[in-house]
């Protein structure tokens, strides 16, 4: 095999992972003109990145995400003109059902929180409203917390695309090729070792998921990532009765219904996780569970079988938030990792924010609650 050229082998930004986030950040970091490589383990949206359920979701956001969720909304608005491809991007309700007064108390509460921000795509319904969108609904449902212009999308479609788009605007690609580990040289550039030689660039971003945390800890910046496996399995076809991306208070629940009939649920029941060996097993007594709180909302899943199960691999954070943002010990290294299941909503934004710190050394969204300090402490050494 014909080795690449050395300048083939530096640019201005090396990334580390090569799902939605890297090139997504890839793809921002190309359009400002810098020169990018990117490395991948595996293939492109091979991991977290092209198995997920595909929700477009500003509902329920932790705060510290709501703005990044809202800039990410306003790019999935013209997705199809800035990528060339829809993405298979649909607008529908994003819904949250309630079954008891309880739930309604802690909806309510959060939609007050949420106006006080100045936030207003959170709202309140009714049963009446509900069923408009669901028309298998259980009598047991009492309300929804709602945001009626969020959606969903394809995933490893989408990751292509901005794979695709990336490719176009200069990024290099190599995929199969693993970041073995990372070093600062004498005159300021970050050396990447990999099997096929090494890589080299002024500024890292490392966005490689699950397996982000063996690098970091490496450069003394360990953070507590729980592999995780979240399930998916995909029904029958169905007539059409539900056109709502649908979640329930209490229980872990993602549901849709696509336009072929067959119903797509998920919502973060685990499977099991093996970072060692690339691999995430179905288990299938929590797909058991899935499938009866789907029949205990919907009465008419009592009529589907399951087609298809799969499982993917996810880094999960202990606070449910992903690590974004500059290293506090090393000068030209960025993170971008630990989405904990739900950052496909968040990969555009997130590449325009990324790309906007390492190209600027500044941005505009507060990355403060995000930092990898809230594990290491202390602040920046340099």
């Amino acid at each position: 095999m014909t080795q690449p050229s050395q300048p083939a082998r530096s640019a201005d930004v090396v990334v580390i992972g090569g799902g939605i986030h890297g090139s997504s950040a890839a793809l921002y970091l190309a359009q400002r003109g810098l020169s990018v490589i990117v490395l991948e383990k595996d293939s492109v949206g091979r991991h977290a990145s092209g198995v997920n359920a595909g929700g477009v979701r500003r509902l329920g956001r932790h705060l510290a995400e709501v703005p990044i969720a809202v800039r990410s909304r306003r790019i999935w608005a013209t997705v199809a003109d800035f990528l060339g491809d829809d993405c298979g991007f649909e607008v529908a309700p994003q819904m949250r059902l309630a079954r008891s007064e309880e739930h309604l108390v802690a909806m309510r509460a959060r939609v007050a929180e949420m106006q006080a921000l100045g936030y207003h795509h959170e709202v309140m319904i009714g049963t009446n409203q509900i069923r408009e969108y669901i028309h298998s609904l259980s009598d047991e449902v009492v309300g929804a917390v709602a945001c009626l212009d969020d959606g969903f999308a394809q995933p490893y479609q989408t990751t292509f695309a901005i794979h695709r788009k990336a490719r176009a605007l200069g990024a290099r690609f190599h995929e199969g090729v693993r970041a073995l580990g990372l070093t600062r040289e004498a005159g300021g550039d970050w050396r990447v070792a990999t099997a096929e030689g090494d890589f080299t660039a002024p500024r890292v971003l490392l966005a490689g998921g699950l397996w982000s945390g063996e690098i970091s800890a490496t450069l003394g910046e360990p953070v507590p990532i729980i592999p995780f496996a979240p399930m998916m399995l995909v029904t029958t076809r169905l007539p059409p009765f539900c056109n709502a991306v649908v979640g329930a208070a209490g229980v872990p629940l993602s549901f849709k219904q696509m336009p072929n009939g067959t119903v797509v649920i998920g919502g973060g029941r685990p499977g099991r996780p093996d970072a060692a060996t690339n691999r995430a097993e179905t288990t299938f007594h929590p797909l058991r569970l899935s499938a009866q709180t789907c029949i205990s909302l919907f009465p008419i899943m009592a009529e589907a079988s399951v087609v298809r199960t799969w499982a993917g691999l996810e880094a999960e954070m202990p606070d449910q938030i992903p690590v974004v943002g500059p290293s506090l010990r090393h000068e030209g290294l960025y993170y971008a990792f630990g989405f904990s299941g739900h950052g496909f909503q968040l990969g555009l934004g997130m590449g325009e924010i990324m790309a906007e710190l390492i190209a600027t050394g500044a941005t505009d969204v507060d990355l403060a609650p995000f930092s990898i300090g809230r594990f290491t402490g202390g602040a920046p050494a340099y």
